[in-house]
């Protein structure tokens, strides 16, 4: 796609932001993430649980206002469009769309929203709409990393910047979006590994519920396992693999599959809390006790963790969902003409036996 308008990069040196919102969910076995949704608080997280960004590595591309083509303005006379990717039924959903909500209220920034109901296409209709009703800056949670073409298309004409979080765009940063900011999938897959082959001894079989396909989500969280398996236990096998659509139901029901046809499993990698926790509703159900079969997690949710507590979870590794503080702070960088990095990846924590009981505050 030929494109002549050009956009900014991320923040040149991000820093430590504050704490959006979390939300707290109560613990349960039931298999519908509805359930949890339903008692979602908007009380602070704690002290510690806000997004820290990593040190950018030495000749990390940036971006400026005029190298994107777009135009200088005071965030504060902004509007300010965001677009939710997924229903707010998911814990990591739910807070990044409060996390958003509450730090443009804290700025008075006007905002308008969206949320695409996990269907992609409603999403691209969605970003369309926030344009034609004045959106002066946009904020994209991806469903998917293709078919941005049109709201691309539309946001160049307007010269609306785009930040892009959690998930990435198949497209070219600073032309086609301003900055991505997310944690490293690769490194969390990795870091998975590292848990599973600690709680399993690095010998047995084990399955991975993948995430949602057509984003680089599941592709890297993916691979970073699988490399780090290969590499320091080979005598680890993954012998199953079937997406769960990072949903619990999904992943409750592939779960359940999984103990027929491999009865012998030793242990589960979820790509999210919540196909982690639908693996644990399949092996309560299926008479298993804790511990009988080790799963490591990928988010940070208030459940998961009470998992590793209640001993049906062995890790969990965190991806923090309060984008709010630090997708403003890059927009507000942004349009003052200053420069900001177009890749912004934030440091996640990890969950033990060592420290869920103490550190479950900080989940969401």
């Amino acid at each position: 796609m030929q494109r002549t308008t050009h956009r900014p990069r991320l923040l040149s040196r991000p820093t430590v932001v504050a704490l959006a919102a979390a939300v707290a969910l109560t613990a349960t076995a039931c298999a519908k993430s509805e359930d949890d949704a339903a008692t979602g608080s908007k009380s602070p997280a704690a002290a510690g649980a806000e997004q820290k960004v990593a040190t950018p590595k030495p000749g990390s591309k940036t971006c400026t206002v005029d190298a994107y083509g777009g135009q200088k303005l005071d965030l504060e006379n902004a509007t300010v469009g965001f677009s939710q990717s997924e229903k707010e039924a998911n814990p990591f959903r739910i807070a990044e769309t409060q996390s958003i909500k509450d730090e443009a209220e804290k700025r008075g920034v006007k905002l308008l929203t969206a949320n695409a109901q996990s269907q992609f296409s409603k999403q691209i209709s969605d970003v369309q709409d926030l344009l034609a009703k004045g959106a002066d800056l946009l904020v994209i949670a991806p469903l998917n990393s293709d078919g941005w073409d049109p709201v691309l298309q539309a946001a160049a004409a307007k010269k609306v910047p785009i930040v892009t979080i959690d998930r990435k765009i198949n497209a070219t940063a600073c032309k086609d979006y301003v900055s991505f900011i997310a944690s490293d999938f690769v490194e969390q897959g990795r870091r998975a590994a590292d848990q599973m082959i600690e709680a399993t001894g690095g010998k047995g079989e084990v399955a991975i519920l993948l995430g949602s396909a057509g984003n680089n989500v599941t592709t890297e969280r993916t691979k970073g396992f699988k490399d780090r398996i290969a590499e320091k236990a080979p005598d680890l096998k993954v012998v199953f693999e079937q997406t769960g659509d990072f949903a619990r139901e999904k992943g409750q029901q592939v779960t359940e599959q999984l103990i027929q046809s491999k009865p012998g499993i030793k242990g589960i990698y979820a790509e999210n809390d919540e196909m982690g926790l639908g693996a644990v509703a399949a092996l309560k159900g299926a008479g298993k006790k804790p511990g009988d079969v080790k799963i490591v997690t990928v988010d940070g949710t208030r459940n998961a963790v009470q998992g590793i507590v209640d001993g049906w979870i062995s890790g969990v590794i965190e991806s923090n969902p309060r984008f709010g503080p630090l997708a403003f702070q890059t927009l507000d960088t942004f349009t003052k003409g200053e420069e900001v990095a177009q890749d912004v990846i934030i440091e996640d924590g990890a969950y033990t036996a060592d420290n869920a009981k103490t550190d479950i505050g900080k989940a969401y």
